[in-house]
């Protein structure tokens, strides 16, 4: 379900930047328009990659590593709290 919306956002932004482009000024260098339209096309094509990316799972294999380490953490968590309760048994 993840990626799908992935590509639905993507294929919304590919066909905003298409309707788009025939409209945006191109034409004045340094003008206010121009200087808008070159600013939102990047955003656009930002906004195209940052789904591309996620589409193509490139951070798989970093959020597996992160996850594995997480779950360290919980384990080496548990694994104090259980010798502290034993310490406090032991004390009694």
């Amino acid at each position: 379900m993840k990626g799908f919306k992935n590509v639905v956002y993507m294929s919304l932004a590919v066909g905003m930047l298409f309707y788009s482009i025939p409209q945006l000024q191109f034409r004045e260098l340094g003008s206010l328009p121009m200087i808008f339209s070159v600013i939102w096309l990047v955003m656009a094509l930002l906004i195209i990659a940052a789904h591309l990316h996620q589409i193509l799972g490139v951070d798989e294999e970093k959020r597996q590593q992160q996850l594995r380490i997480n779950r360290m953490k919980k384990w080496q968590m548990e694994q104090l709290v259980q010798g502290r309760r034993k310490l406090l048994q032991f004390r009694k």
